[in-house]
């Protein structure tokens, strides 16, 4: 008897769950960074929180094209110069409020396989950190490639350990997939305009 209730509570929850998931749109995964939505799905937040957000609504124009990240839903977004290139990826945000900086800010260097040095403060919350790890180390926490912004000591960069993604991990940069930061290292020059929201 036991037995059977287990077996038709399964049986409803496995029912509900699919008649949940068979009412939502299916769209191709081709591992690509570009998201196109179907016609007429109009603007929607996804599942996962991301927000598709307008360029226009945070810049003036896109001279050196543009980096939009968004801490809330923990997105990066870029814009060609020329709008004819979007991306959208997922990141990881800093740990606390008290870590995070927003505002206007811009590339002002590119490095492939940066070196690590923590910071004063870094080293005072975790003094067993090493204190600089060379570029190119799989155990490097900046990855394969950084974005270096105009603020001391904050980057937009790579990382090797990809639970990090999605969450808030950091001690105040922004971290991307190493697949994604090579990608938006290609598309960002010196220059870039980059606002975190």
């Amino acid at each position: 008897m036991d037995r059977l209730k287990l077996n038709r509570r399964q049986l409803l929850g496995g029912a509900a769950l699919a008649a949940g998931t068979a009412a939502l749109p299916v769209w191709a995964q081709d591992n690509s960074t570009v998201f196109t939505p179907p016609a007429g799905a109009g603007v929607r937040n996804n599942i996962s929180s991301f927000r598709t957000l307008n360029w226009q609504d945070y810049f003036a124009n896109t001279t050196n094209g543009v980096i939009l990240v968004d801490i809330t839903s923990r997105t990066l977004h870029y814009w060609s110069e020329d709008q004819t290139i979007y991306r959208l990826y997922p990141t990881s945000v800093p740990l606390t409020e008290d870590l995070t900086r927003r505002g206007n800010t811009e590339v002002i260097q590119k490095v492939e396989n940066p070196p690590w040095r923590p910071t004063a403060s870094m080293k005072e919350r975790n003094p067993d950190w090493p204190d600089f790890v060379p570029g190119g180390d799989p155990t490097n926490p900046l990855g394969t490639r950084a974005l270096y912004l105009s603020w001391p000591a904050y980057r937009i960069h790579g990382t090797h350990d990809t639970r990090k993604i999605g969450r808030q991990s950091s001690n105040g940069c922004i971290g991307l997939y190493n697949e994604h930061i090579q990608e938006l290292f290609g598309y960002a020059n010196v220059g870039t305009q980059v606002l975190l929201i």
